[in-house]
């Protein structure tokens, strides 16, 4: 993840009681997105102004979005996000009311029920009040609500020596629009909408004063959003309900589905699956997933393609989505600001103020090392997948620019190793995927010299080069094919050499730019097994430590062992524990024959998410497992996260052994494993060629069954099973 000037700590939350502060928790927020548009709110829906807040292309529009009842807060009875992703609910009830001339309203007697959704770039919002008392309740009901028109990085935490000018508010008899100029000269505004008359409205707040009678419901609409609306109401709030349920239905229908014998276990694949859909935009170059939320909700080159991969065996509509996207966004020219260089792919790209105004590099940014062999990567996964080499005929050109400018970086370097050095201070530091400024460090912690070499790093630009050698091979470019695969066979052996560390039988974290290793054993090598690069030997070496327990928190892989001199497991890189790095650790030693540290890696995976609302997060800590103890939460990570949720169908795939050769119609399933407590597990619908199959495994005694149930189209799909 890109981190700008290093990751932000969430702002203090100012103004609020203690009691809240301990249910803001990171695992007490609450996620609406739909296209370029994301809400985030605590468990009574509430917005602060801490991190949260309305966001509208990295910009967070509504700042502050509070329900009071008798001026406090009501009572909390339960709240949170439908199985969907579609409808964020809170349930409520009054605390006691003061007499207003009458008798007190007793406490428990008013249901205040709120419910929302996202839909067009606006939220929806129906609050509805049901007395359940013996009397008529007079109900004071307030929305405070506030807009401070921050860019995403001053969310953050990043400070601006100037800002734009903010906008007289417009109140009219039931709307309020909030507006703010930015030093961009583009003018950003927010309309709060009510569907019945406020008693009081100004610029920040409605009031109202109704009277709720016995077992009768009292129902209120609000739309928010950037532009004036017509009348909130019934019907659009149901039309806006029934639009979006219907959209995110599209979405989680794409590809194969997955049926596991055990609940718990289908629960995490079905919320998995959930959370990528509403991740994923759908951009005029088709789907792609955004990284995660609050921080990265936007279009990443690294992590939509590792994303990509994650799935690709299931729904190949994703990648297709995000090799056009980022083909079509690669960069043509040279700039030291940006770290942009011709047939560079992207890292990043932003779209609030601070990114149009040059303040920050990241309206186009392309300063990740690994992002350009990994897209040419998925694009040879992708041809596979798909049976062939024309599947990326269109990507051709851009395939090409990628790896010569991955030969022509590399060139400077005289073993051939693909470096990174920002073109300025404010780029990236460390422009791999752990890209925090301290991720890369010698045994004694000091920190290197660039241009840095990263272990993994070399492994992408090797898989690269192989792939476009066995791409060129298949459209009859034999020459190009030859001169690809010189350049895997001459990066492979450098790697051998200049990597590998005899005494720790483990490959060095990084060269720096005098050549020396960085000593220290880290997962990124666990890319290297998944890449396939060292030897078998080597290989083995490797899977035997990341399994033991100075990797293996008993959750899944630290980043970092406990010996690293900046070992920390608090930390954002170094020793906390990534999904996605801890399952291509598990890919790459299935590679390698690895198959029950896969099947516990797997269990670790899954027991973290029954911690985490069967959903993981971008990142946790990297504590020992205790007995009767639950994962720690990382306190900002982004959640949900499209690289964590993709997590268990690569981990899945690993764990059953599977591959698809679809120019060949075959199914290969290797050593087929099932995770523990499931004795049944199905893929239906699997796409092979034009032929869609039923792919059952099934416990049997002491071994794991693979076989195909139906499958359906003209040409039979072959299964090659070897246990």
């Amino acid at each position: 993840m890109s981190q700008g000037q290093g990751m932000a700590q969430e702002p203090a939350l100012q103004g609020l009681e203690t009691q809240e502060l301990i249910e803001r928790s990171p695992q007490r927020l609450f996620v609406l997105k739909e296209a370029d548009t994301f809400l985030v709110a605590d468990i009574y829906g509430d917005v602060t102004g801490a991190a949260d807040g309305l966001f509208v292309n990295d910009t967070r529009l509504l700042s502050t979005f509070r329900l009071r009842y008798g001026g406090r807060r009501p009572s909390l009875l339960s709240g949170g996000v439908s199985q969907d992703n579609v409808f964020f609910a809170a349930h409520m009830t009054n605390q006691p009311l003061p007499p207003l001339g009458d008798a007190a309203t007793p406490e428990g007697v008013m249901h205040v029920e709120r419910e929302r959704l996202l839909w067009c770039g606006r939220i929806f919002e129906r609050i509805s009040l049901f007395n359940y008392g013996r009397a008529p309740v007079k109900a004071p009901l307030t929305i405070h609500f506030g807009a401070d028109f921050r860019d995403m990085f001053e969310v953050r935490g990043q400070q601006r020596s100037q800002r734009g000018i903010a906008q007289p508010a417009v109140v009219e008899e039931r709307t309020a629009r909030l507006s703010y100029e930015g030093l961009d000269k583009v003018l950003r505004t927010v309309s709060i909408a009510f569907s019945e008359m406020p008693v009081r409205l100004d610029e920040s707040q409605a009031e109202f004063f109704v009277e709720v009678l016995q077992r009768t419901p009292w129902v209120l609409y609000i739309e928010v959003g950037p532009s004036p609306a017509m009348a909130p109401g019934r019907a659009r709030h149901r039309q806006a309900a029934a639009s979006a349920r219907r959209s995110m239905r599209l979405r989680q229908r794409r590809g194969a589905r997955i049926y596991s014998s055990a609940r718990l276990f289908q629960h995490w694949m079905d919320k998995s699956r959930a959370d990528l859909a509403l991740l994923t935009t759908e951009l005029p170059t088709g789907p792609y997933p955004y990284a995660g939320i609050p921080w990265f909700s936007t279009p990443f080159g690294r992590d939509a393609i590792i994303t990509a991969l994650q799935t690709l065996w299931l729904d190949t509509s994703l990648a297709h989505g995000v090799l056009s996207f980022l083909a079509h966004n690669q960069a043509k020219q040279t700039s030291t600001f940006r770290d942009s260089e011709p047939g560079k792919i992207m890292h990043e790209t932003r779209k609030g103020e601070m990114a149009a105004v040059d303040e920050l590099p990241f309206a186009k940014y392309y300063g990740g090392v690994d992002t350009t062999p990994l897209f040419v990567m998925l694009a040879g996964a992708y041809a596979v997948r798909m049976g062939g080499a024309s599947e990326i005929d269109a990507y051709w050109p851009a395939l090409n620019s990628a790896a010569q400018w991955i030969e022509r970086s590399s060139g400077g370097n005289p073993e051939g190793f693909l470096t990174y050095a920002r073109g300025e201070s404010s780029g990236l530091a460390n422009q791999g995927w752990k890209d925090s400024d301290d991720s890369v460090f010698h045994e004694d912690g000091s920190s290197p010299e660039g241009p840095i070499a990263l272990i993994e790093v070399q492994g992408y630009a090797w898989r690269a080069y192989l792939t476009m050698a066995e791409l060129a091979g298949m459209r009859g470019e034999a020459d190009a094919a030859a001169h690809w695969k010189s350049r895997a066979d001459a990066l492979r052996r450098a790697v051998e050499q200049h990597f590998w560390l005899d005494d720790l039988e483990f490959y060095a974290l990084a060269l720096d730019g005098t050549g020396r290793p960085c000593r220290v054993r880290s997962s990124n090598v666990g890319h290297l097994l998944y890449c396939g690069l060292p030897s078998p030997k080597r290989a083995q070496a490797v899977i035997r430590q990341l399994l033991t327990g100075a990797f293996d928190s008993g959750w899944g892989i630290r980043t970092l062992p406990p010996e690293a001199a900046r070992y920390n497991p608090m930390s954002y890189h170094n020793g906390s524990v990534w999904p996605h790095d801890v399952v291509l650790c598990a890919s790459g030693m299935a590679r390698y024959g690895e198959r029950d540290g896969i099947v516990h890696l797997m269990s670790g995976m899954f027991e973290a998410a029954t911690f985490f609302g069967m959903r993981l997060p971008e990142l946790f800590c990297g504590f020992k497992r205790e007995a009767g103890e639950a994962p720690v939460a990382y306190p900002v990570a982004c959640l949900p996260q499209a690289w964590s949720a993709g997590s268990v169908f690569m981990l899945l795939q690993a764990t059953l052994g599977l591959h698809i050769d679809t120019a060949r119609m075959t199914v290969h399933v290797r050593q087929p494993r099932l995770p523990h407590d499931i004795d049944r597990l199905q893929v239906r619908h699997m796409k092979v060629g034009d032929q869609l199959v039923d792919l059952s495994f099934q416990r049997v005694a002491q071994r794991v069954v693979a076989f195909i149930e139906n499958q359906r189209g003209s040409r039979k799909v072959h299964l090659s099973v070897d246990y």
